[in-house]
């Protein structure tokens, strides 16, 4: 099961963040100290927490500012105000077993603020109140009774237990209320017991088995239901306060479990995840490190010892596990794969956490880098809390990988991306290195522009606060910065959707069999067709191959015909769309490329209609279309949703006139730079 969208009001720094999209593998947020971006994931993460996470606390939790107004004054009913819903779709494997009619549905489930939890289901058959059945069952009930009378020689003064049952099962016809599992099964027993009394071949013989058939839907309604919250992914969120402590002393933590005096956001709550994933708790390790009596018999000491063995075989267990996934991101060097050999040891009354190095020395934790601490109390909580539900857990991460350096954190973007593949994976940052380059529709902008209004999420890549943006930034600064003059082969272009629609051109092209950009050519987006001049031209003068592509409108000509970029390219790497473009459109850009798709893809997805305008004026750039009809257009959220669109479909799915526009452009590309 997948989030696939969500909303949080009434959490702490929230008002109400709107509904905002959540990728189905990997969503990052950014945005400034202070925006309310982990109060997103702890409200999150109270959907369905892990056992023992504290819920909500109107008191702590409720905004502070309208606490009075909303909570001492009753302006809120706390029975049924939703701080946090998810919006979840299932996969093939979970709507297997379905009623039918239900293969659509979204799951929908949320969390008031008294901590009472709700579900409902769209996409699926309608529901049935009281009101909707009313006649039909008291037309029924009339045939059915006037028949049994017949039947059975009843006079007009003599009761009939026909209508006296039915009353017993459904007290209010005219309620709004939906009609209960419980009541429609009740209904089907009662229509069960009196179908002889039904006329066969009449009108009330359609109308009964109409009235079962509603009322089977209802039963199967709750089916559904029940398979949904079965399925509900648990929410694992990680914090860098969690940390797993180097010796933990097992006779002291035993007695603070069993006293209930534990700080859970720091000291323990990683001890005692360290403990839940090697399946022992701290009393039972603390009494296997204590030693046998003198006096034991052969048989208690024999157990003694299997007691030993099987601890230490699952300490054994547990160290190479957090190993194999530690060296996946610290030791990037196959040919070292024992560098940072993790081991989990119990020596009498202590569990203690030693690295070993490449050298075979070892050490105890607290001895290393911040930074390898964070990866270890990371696998060390994500393990142990997700337990045995791997596949159904979403993981919740606040500023992951903080205190590691830049490039490892590069490195554990790509752990994060693998983890996601089978754990969907919400996480805040501030670092660019944990937004990749070809991530920026995976962002989501948080910010807080005043304290009334509270922490907003925007799915587009916008804000009104340029800090929320800044790890966008820092993230296309570094990587254009690596890229620059370090590949051979570099096509500039105008800015960053030019990079995004040629991108996924070769990701389409390559799924299919055809020829794709050559992998040796590096993509460098300058924001505009006047800095192409100076992208160009800068790595020309390091004896670099470029080659830039611009578009075939005035500001693209304008460039294009710049003395400087034709003296260091010549005119056959300056590459314009209108010699890829074969329509009608007498100044194309590049989104006139897949004209059509993106109409379909606009109306579909963003709800933006311009077909019939674009039909009529086809010779108009679609760009110049959509800015002109939709008010509030955006080049990124079309881009993005080009994007998304390419994840789900592929090549065939252009038009014919597209798909030789796609050939055309990876052709021309390749031959400028071979």
């Amino acid at each position: 099961m997948r989030l696939i969208k969500a909303r949080v009001k009434g959490y702490r720094s929230i008002i109400d963040t709107g509904c905002f999209d959540i990728e189905e593998f990997k969503t990052i947020l950014v945005g400034p100290n202070e925006a309310g971006k982990t109060a997103i994931l702890q409200a999150l993460q109270k959907l369905n927490p892990p056992k023992g996470t504290a819920l909500f606390n109107p008191l702590r939790d409720y905004p502070r500012s309208k606490y009075d107004e909303d909570i001492s004054n009753h302006g809120i009913n706390q029975d049924d105000f939703t701080v946090v819903e998810g919006h979840f779709s299932l996969n093939d494997e979970e709507k297997e077993d379905l009623p039918e009619g239900y293969g659509d549905i979204i799951f929908v489930a949320g969390r008031y603020l008294n901590n009472k939890s709700w579900y409902r289901l769209e996409n699926a058959p309608q529901q049935l109140t009281y009101a909707d059945i009313e006649k039909d069952i008291k037309r029924l009930a009339a045939h059915i009774d006037k028949n049994y009378r017949v039947e059975d020689s009843l006079t007009q003064e003599q009761a009939s237990p026909v209508l006296t049952d039915l009353n017993s099962h459904v007290k209010e016809y005219t309620t709004k209320i939906y009609i209960s599992t419980e009541d429609a099964d009740s209904i089907i027993k009662w229509m069960d017991k009196y179908f002889s009394y039904v006329t066969e071949g009449s009108e009330e013989e359609s109308r009964f088995d109409e009235l079962k058939a509603k009322f089977n839907l209802i039963i199967n309604r709750a089916k559904a239901m029940e398979r949904c919250k079965a399925f509900l992914p648990t929410f694992v969120l990680f914090s860098n306060y969690f940390r797993v402590k180097p010796s933990i002393h097992l006779e002291h933590l035993t007695q603070r479990v069993s006293s209930g005096v534990l700080d859970d956001d720091q000291y323990d709550y990683g001890n005692l995840c360290l403990l839940k994933l090697l399946k022992f708790s701290a009393a039972d390790l603390s009494k296997a490190g204590k030693a046998v009596p003198a006096n034991s018999t052969p048989a208690e000491v024999q157990k003694y010892k299997d007691v030993l063995d099987d601890r230490n075989y699952r300490l054994n267990a547990a160290s190479i596990r957090l190993t194999k996934e530690i060296t996946r991101v610290w030791n990037p060097n196959p040919n070292k794969p024992e560098a940072n050999k993790l081991r989990v040891d119990a020596d009498g009354q202590y569990l203690k956490v030693v690295v070993e190095d490449s050298l075979g020395v070892e050490v105890e934790l607290d001895q290393r880098s911040e930074g390898f601490q964070w990866l270890v109390s990371f696998f060390v909580v994500f393990f142990a809390e997700a337990s045995d539900k791997h596949k159904n857990t979403i993981l919740l991460l606040d500023e992951p990988g903080l205190s590691l350096h830049g490039l490892k954190q590069a490195e554990f973007r790509e752990t994060l991306s693998r983890l996601s593949e089978s754990n969907q994976t919400i996480y805040t940052t501030h670092s660019p290195f944990l937004v990749g380059p070809n991530e920026l529709d995976l962002v989501r902008v948080v910010e807080m522009e005043t304290r009334e209004a509270g922490t907003i999420v925007h799915t587009s890549v916008t804000a009104s606060d340029s800090a929320a943006l800044l790890p966008l930034q820092e993230a296309l600064g570094y990587d254009l910065a690596q890229t620059l003059f370090f590949h051979k082969k570099n096509l500039v272009l105008e800015g960053l959707t030019d990079y995004w629609y040629v991108e996924a051109v070769s990701e389409l092209c390559t799924e299919v069999g055809l020829p794709q950009i050559d992998e040796k050519i590096s993509l460098n987006p300058a924001n505009s067709a006047g800095k192409v001049v100076y992208y160009a031209t800068i790595l020309h003068a390091q004896s670099l191959k470029v080659a830039a592509l611009l578009d075939s409108d005035t500001e693209g000509d304008n460039a294009a015909t710049q003395e400087t970029l034709v003296n260091a390219l010549g005119n056959k790497r300056i590459l314009r769309t209108k010699d890829i473009y074969s329509g009608s459109v007498s100044k194309p850009e590049i989104e006139d490329l897949f004209r059509e798709t993106l109409i379909a893809i606009a109306n579909d997805e963003l709800k933006w209609n311009v077909k019939a305008v674009a039909d009529k004026q086809k010779s108009r750039p679609i760009v110049d279309i959509f800015t002109t009809e939709i008010k509030g257009f955006s080049k990124y959220q079309l881009a993005k949703a080009f994007l998304r669109w390419t994840r789900g479909n592929n090549f065939s799915d252009l038009t014919d006139e597209e798909q030789e526009h796609c050939k055309k452009l990876v052709d021309m590309i390749n031959k400028a730079l071979k």
